[in-house]
């Protein structure tokens, strides 16, 4: 899949950041251990040069996956001396660029589970990741709106910590009453929007999502499959009924405003969700929890903010007021994929548990669903 990368692939494009960024440009006395990784393992910094395509990355077989963890360990190592030997004036510099490193490498560790799910999905023999695990409850709360006054809110990320640049700056933004659903959408009731032709109906649709259902001939989420007329669906841990109570996995931008328009609600803002995640804890069914599937809502209460899956919101990826990006390629990060992208927040099952935040912004093209992508209805107050 084009989108999607090799295991090894993610292991050697993170020491890359490191090799390239930090030791490079800042260890006395360094040289890479293979001048050709540059060009194998770049992503997308155009500021460094030309690069292997990203749809053929599956065609490397060389390093092998040996290979790529000696690598790991020759940055490993040559990192552990450029701790001993930086000065207080280097330090200002690097320690950015470390936290930079390392929250980059959380994204992989996610990115990396997207893919060999993907990869997975295409193998007749439907391996499992991970072994199955029953989650904690079988049925989900039931569904409550909480509201929300509106007004003058600040929202984006204050400065304290790591946060992505494009988290920031922290600004004032107005926002109407509203009420936000206290759990994600399920896929009992996902089932109920296809049972009621919700891929066949022209009137649920954007006009550029119902290209795409036509087109790609969608019929329900990614990943799931009608036997015996028993929808299942392919998981980390293998080929599973799809679980009632569940969150819906896998559906894009396009899938979650059809069925939001269904249900005669919408997908909040970014800045009514981020308003709503700040009044909870920054915690959930996230990587640690080693379930790796969305799990059933439980409790009272605003639910699931955080964890489960990433959810659909209807903001565009724009900058938000006084945003600059870093000078130089390490200002590719974020800055330059502000076009034609749909906001998400919240983190998923395969999301570092470390890594969540009410700020965080993820991203993806409105049609993409390979990710571990949900929704929230929202609506007006």
């Amino acid at each position: 899949m084009p989108d999607a990368s090799p295991t090894k692939w993610h292991r050697a494009h993170t020491s890359w950041f490191f090799d390239t960024f930090l030791l490079q440009p800042h260890l006395p006395g360094y040289a890479p251990l293979d001048p050709t990784y540059g060009y194998l393992f770049n992503s997308y910094y155009e500021a460094l040069g030309t690069r292997h395509p990203r749809p053929q990355r599956g065609l490397v077989t060389r390093p092998t996956v040996s290979e790529v963890a000696t690598y790991r360990g020759y940055v490993d190592d040559a990192m552990a001396r450029l701790f001993e030997v930086a000065d207080d004036r280097q330090w200002e510099t690097i320690a950015p660029l470390i936290d930079l490193g390392i929250a980059h490498e959380e994204q992989h560790d996610e990115l990396l589970l997207m893919d060999i799910l993907n990869l997975f999905s295409h193998n007749a023999l439907r391996p499992a990741f991970a072994g199955y695990r029953p989650a904690s409850a079988h049925e989900a709360s039931d569904l409550d709106w909480i509201g929300f006054d509106g007004g003058i809110v600040e929202v984006g990320h204050d400065g304290t910590g790591f946060a992505f640049d494009c988290e920031g700056p922290r600004h004032q933004t107005l926002i109407r009453p509203f009420r936000l659903a206290s759990r994600l959408v399920t896929n009992g009731e996902w089932k109920a929007f296809m049972a009621d032709g919700g891929y066949a109906r022209t009137d649920l649709w954007l006009s550029d999502g119902w290209a795409t259902v036509n087109e790609r001939g969608w019929h329900a989420p990614l990943y799931w499959e009608e036997i015996d007329g028993v929808w299942n669906a392919m998981t980390l841990s293998g080929l599973h009924p799809v679980e009632d109570a569940a969150p819906v996995c896998h559906v894009s931008h396009y899938e979650a405003d059809a069925f939001a328009t269904w249900a005669g609600k919408r997908l909040p803002t970014e800045q009514e969700w981020e308003t709503a995640a700040a009044t909870v804890t920054p915690k959930g069914n996230t990587l640690g929890s080693n379930l790796f599937r969305p799990a059933p809502a439980q409790g009272a209460g605003l639910q699931q903010m955080f964890g489960d899956v990433w959810e659909w919101t209807q903001s565009p990826y724009v900058s938000y007021p006084g945003f600059k990006a870093a000078a130089g390629a390490v200002g590719e990060y974020n800055g330059k994929f502000m076009s034609n992208q749909v906001v998400m927040r919240g983190g998923c099952c395969a999301t570092p548990d470390n890594h969540v935040r009410a700020t965080y912004r993820n991203f993806f093209y409105p049609d993409t669903r390979w990710m571990f992508a949900g929704l929230r209805l929202a609506e007006d107050a």
